[in-house]
Order: C-alpha cells, then structure tokens, then sequence
C-alpha cells in the first residue's frame, strides 16, 4: 500500500493569460526531445490557456502540416484526443534571418493569431532553442519588424527566452547584454538554467528558510565543507563542434555549479520575490575570493577523459583536434568570504564520461563536540537533483544489536514516493509556465552572469597563457576522475562523497 503524506500547502498552480509561443529552432533536436513535450505536458495539465498557440520557425521548408507531423513524433503517450486538441494549437512559419520579409510575414502571422479570438494583441513568448551564434542576427531581424515592441497602451508582453551560453568570458557576455539592451529591456529577457527549474534546487530555498532545524546550523559553526558534483556518463557525443569552443567550466561551472551554489550559500532574502533572491544570489557570487592565478593548481583541477572501459577518448572522438587541449573535468575550491561561510570551503566538481550520471549537493556537518563514543563520521546532508530527485539527512545512530552498535542510518525521502504530487511539471514545463507568467524567480539575471564571469575568465586566461600552472590531468573512460581532484581534497583531510 502507498505511504501516505500529509497534504501540501500553497500548491496552487497559476494558468498564464493566453499567449503565443514563437519557438525558433522548432525542428532542432532540443524542441523535440525537450521543449515540445514539455508544452505538451502543460496542455494535458490545464496549464496553457485554452486559445494559447505554438509557432514553429526556422529555415526549413515546412507548411503547417509537415511541421504538425513532426511534432506529432515528439509527443509523449496519451490518448488520441489529447495529442488532437494540442497539434491544433501549431502552426509552421519559415523565418530566415537573410531574408528580412520572412519576418515581416511571420509578424503577420502573429497578427492572424491575435484576430482569431479577439481583437486585443496575445502575449508572444520568444524562445531561441538555436546555436548563440544565430542568436543576434535572429533578434535583430525581430526588433526589425517591429515583433518584440511593448508598446506603453497595450498590456501584451513580448518575452525572450534565451539558452545558455551567455558568452564565452567577460567581453563576450558583456558583448551580448550590451546588444540585447538596445533591442530590449532587461524585465523581457529570460535566461534559461533546466537545473533551477528541479525540483530538489528549488527545494533549497524552502529547506533552509522554512525549517528551524536547519538554518541554525547551516553556517560555518556547523558546517566542516559543502561538495556539489554534477558528474554525466556520457562524452561529448554529437556536440563536439560545441565543446571544442567551449570546455566543461563554460558548459557547467559557470552557470549550473555556480547557480546551485548560490542558492545554498546566500543570505536570506528579505521576501520571497525574483528581485531579492536574485539580489542575494548577486551578493554571494560576488564574495567569492578570486582564484590565485599564479598558484592555481593549489585550487583548480582539470582532466581530459582518455580511451577506458571499451570507450574512446575525446581526442578520438569524431570533430575533435588530436591535440585538443579542451577540458572535460573540472574541480575546484572555492572560498566564500561572508561571516557565514568564513573558514568553510566549497568543492565543487563536474566531469563527461565517469563512471555514474548524478547530480548531487552535500553539506558536511563539524564533528560532535562531545567524544562519548570515540571517533564517529560526521553528519551529512545530501540533495539529490538527478536523477533520483529528493534528500537524505546521514546520521550515527544505534543500530540493532549489541548496546554499542553504531553506524551511519540515513533519514531520506525521494520526489518519486510522492506519488500523485508528481503529476507537477517538470524542468523545462516548469520555466516555460514562470516565463509565460512574466516570473523572473528561476532565471538567470544579466548582473549575475557578469559576476560569475568575473570569476571564471581568469582561470580560463591562465588555462591558454600559462598552462603549466594548472596541467590537463588525464582520467579513463568510466572512472570517477582525475586522480588530482581527490588529492585536491586530500590535501585538506577530505574526501569526495562517492558518486
């Protein structure tokens, strides 16, 4: 029989006023294997409004039809009704930015849209699932035809959703807000992280600011060092043209590690709104010590994977320069300096090709202060954000037997026990619905990403002037990574929670 749980509060799920979903990048690999079933997931859940619409565009040739079968295949099971009344909200528009009036006639199309249900203009939601390379000459061609004005009489938004990255290093990010803030303001920008939409990193914030239990001791007086590890199986696979240009600390150190941290590490906001969340994230990004350049293996970890467990190694993947220098794992530790944190050092790693896919956050509590029983393990506290969703609480406790028995028992709880509670929408449904409901709370702010580059484009400077202060560490295929980055934390008297 299942367990039962006591209702949860304030679980009230908001529809968004009707809007149109403008998805670039409609036929691309992301739309199908995320962004559509997502969508999808929405519509069977009430959560799109029932005149609400979904505009493929691209260059490919594609009529409503041929554009309706493809999305048709990207569907998740349902019933034959269900699949009906969702296809009927998509249309197909052929958009190429070198040809200006393909975006005079998508505007027209919109306009069409709009005429269907009533006079009054929809909401129109943006989102560019395209290469960042096509990401300006897309909006300019946009502000062009006049599709991303809000202008002040009518009450209809014009949102744009962005996919990382936001840049490559600080001139570049600031190359790509500088642009982004001529064509639009700041309140109709909305950079996707998929980590903030999980449920366990949204839990964060509620975990330490909803429970007694835990915000006493979530501090430096408690807390010995924080891992967060976010560790995949697979290589780069059809992504190499990508990686080559952008690593492992770009692809996830910048955004994902950096984001989960600061939702652990931050002060309290003053409210539960996006702008003090945001302005506490920006507060602790911003105390994080610089890394010493000139000493930076003392600090910084990274790994290339080789050829292991019947796998090749990047440089024997397909697209990749025999040479490559480009990293695949990194580690590093960082210090915070607020007098919460003040002593307490954060690990954190991420890695392609290692021997388990898990995403995971652990605080590590301060041995007890009482030695009653001799030396025991410390306490710990571990967030699971993939793929098992939940949390588990690591404490010595009495285990069954003789008096003295003792031991490490977990108390855990994972989302997947929840039962009829995950009917909820995931990831991607999740920051879809906040942006059609103009809710910047999961999103990444323009100030944040300047910090965060602030902090990693010296290191990668050092990586490409001065590589004999940090060396590429080679790891096989399928193992937990570069030896370096256990010594990193052996150095300290630490040790990586296994993966």
């Amino acid at each position: 029989m299942a367990k039962k749980h006591p209702p949860a509060r304030f679980c009230l799920e908001v529809s968004p006023a009707p809007c149109v979903l403008i998805l670039f990048g409609g036929t691309g690999d992301l739309a199908r294997r995320k962004l559509i079933p997502s969508l999808f997931q929405l519509h069977t859940r009430d959560l799109l409004h029932a005149t609400s619409r979904i505009v493929g565009c691209g260059r490919s040739r594609h009529d409503h039809a041929s554009f309706r079968a493809l999305v048709a295949q990207a569907l998740p099971s349902s019933s034959a009704a269900a699949r009906e009344a969702f296809l009927e909200r998509v249309s197909y528009v052929q958009a190429d930015e070198s040809v200006p009036a393909s975006f005079s006639h998508l505007g027209r199309h919109l306009v069409d849209l709009d005429r269907l249900e009533t006079p009054a203009p929809f909401n129109r939601l943006f989102y560019l699932a395209i290469p960042p390379a096509s990401y300006q000459p897309i909006i300019a061609r946009l502000a062009e035809a006049g599709l991303l004005e809000e202008p002040d009489h009518e009450l209809a938004w014009r949102h744009l959703l962005l996919e990382k990255p936001f840049g490559s290093d600080s001139d570049s990010a600031a190359a790509l807000d500088a642009f982004l803030q001529r064509h639009v303001h700041e309140e109709q920008i909305f950079r996707i992280d998929h980590y903030l939409g999980k449920d366990t990193v949204q839990n964060i914030l509620i975990l330490r600011f909803a429970n007694i239990l835990f915000e006493p001791v979530w501090r430096a007086a408690s807390i010995d060092h924080v891992q967060i590890s976010v560790a995949e199986t697979l290589g780069v696979e059809h992504r190499a043209g990508y990686y080559e240009q952008s690593g492992l600390l770009r692809d996830m150190f910048q955004n994902h590690l950096l984001e989960m941290l600061a939702l652990v590490a931050m002060e309290p906001p003053a409210e539960f709104s996006a702008d003090a969340i945001h302005r506490e994230k920006l507060a602790l990004i911003s105390a994080i010590r610089a890394f010493p350049c000139s000493d930076l293996e003392s600090c910084v970890v990274r790994g290339q994977y080789t050829a292991g467990g019947g796998m090749a190694g990047y440089r024997d993947e397909p697209g990749v320069a025999p040479n490559s220098t480009t990293e695949t794992f990194a580690a590093a530790k960082i210090w915070i300096d607020t007098p919460r944190w003040q002593g307490v050092p954060f690990y954190l790693r991420s890695g392609k090709r290692l021997s388990e896919k898990t995403s995971t956050i652990t605080l590590v509590f301060k041995p007890s202060p009482h030695p009653l029983f001799g030396a025991c393990d410390p306490d710990s506290l571990v967030l699971k954000v993939q793929p098992d969703e939940g949390m588990s609480l690591h404490l010595q406790a009495k285990r069954p037997g003789p008096k003295l028995c003792m031991g490490e028992l977990p108390l855990a709880f994972n989302y997947a026990d929840l039962g009829d509670e995950l009917d909820a929408p995931d990831a991607y449904a999740r920051l879809l619905l906040d942006a059609m409901l103009h809710d910047h709370t999961l999103f990444v702010r323009n100030e944040t990403i300047k910090a965060a580059w602030r902090l990693f484009t010296p290191v990668l400077d050092t990586w490409r002037d001065h590589a004999d202060r940090c060396p590429l560490h080679p790891y096989a295929a399928g193992s937990d990574g570069p030896l370096a980055a256990a010594e990193l934390l052996a150095r300290d008297g630490r040790t990586w929670r296994p993966l």
